[in-house]
């Protein structure tokens, strides 16, 4: 899928902004938080704007809750439209996931039971916020912890929500190994079933070892096992615009682009995993 981006990207975080709004950090592409610039203006807008002039940018929320039986809210979407038409970004995005339910907010990305009923739902969800939005947008594969019941594969689930929607995919590799490890399937039977036609970009992130679980925590390396799992992706479906985040325990900009640049150069995966072993 052709999504306006190519390249190699990062999250746009505070302690790296001054490089992004001078246009010295050397990435193709930005993301930002949409809800962290969701506002009538100020410093954040004008932050996100003087980025915009440098790079292209993906909005990437947290709220939108496509899972949410109760519909999608209207002022939530006016606002993230009024944020798309003053940006211009080249992607928005959001995850399948629910977050709220009536008024209130779990501020959680919580999981959806893979069945019909719920599939309908998302659906119905994602056709109101893109006709809102007058683009399509990308949905993120979520990393899960609790497997509800379900008749369908969340690959299976995907392939059909993106048939009837026409919607993009963001294909995390890291909640690819995370689900997969939690729940107990082999993470390259899910890149399998992905539709690779509807991918327009990757994200790449660490994860925390839990005594009983992985969990998406966002603050660690990418390891080298899901580095292992980006290359097979790479391998199957050609380059795919690509970025790492790193939400919490921000090391220094330099030392994201040498991570970063290890997705530009797959020799270099092959040599820090061979450091590893």
């Amino acid at each position: 899928m052709t999504s306006g981006l190519s390249g190699f990207g990062l999250g746009m975080r505070r302690p790296h902004y001054a490089a992004f709004v001078d246009g010295s950090a050397p990435v193709d592409f930005v993301e930002v938080i949409s809800e962290n610039f969701m506002v009538d203006g100020g410093r954040p807008l004008d932050t996100l704007r003087r980025a915009r002039s440098h790079y292209p940018v993906a909005l990437h929320g947290v709220s939108l809750s496509v899972g949410s039986a109760d519909g999608l809210r209207d002022d939530y979407l006016a606002r993230l439209r009024c944020l798309v038409d003053q940006i211009e970004p080249a992607v928005v995005s959001d995850h399948l996931c629910w977050t709220r339910t009536g008024g209130f907010n779990s501020h959680d990305l919580l999981p959806l039971p893979l069945t019909e009923e719920a599939l309908h739902t998302v659906c119905d969800n994602i056709d109101r916020a893109q006709t809102a939005l007058g683009r399509t947008m990308l949905f993120e594969n979520p990393s899960t912890y609790l497997a509800l019941p379900g008749t369908l594969t969340e690959w299976e689930f995907l392939d059909e929500m993106v048939r009837r929607t026409g919607c993009g995919l963001l294909l995390d590799i890291n909640n690819v190994f995370v689900s997969a490890t939690n729940h107990g399937y082999d993470p390259l039977t899910y890149l399998a079933g992905v539709p690779w036609q509807a991918v327009g970009q990757v994200h790449l992130a660490g994860h925390t070892v839990g005594e009983h679980l992985l969990i998406d925590t966002h603050d660690q390396p990418v390891p080298n096992a899901v580095w292992a799992l980006y290359q097979h992706a790479i391998d199957r479906a050609g380059p795919l615009p690509t970025m790492i985040e790193r939400d919490d325990n921000i090391p220094d900009l330099a030392e994201l682009l040498e991570e970063l640049d290890i997705a530009r150069f797959p020799a270099l995966a092959d040599q820090a995993q061979g450091l590893a072993a």
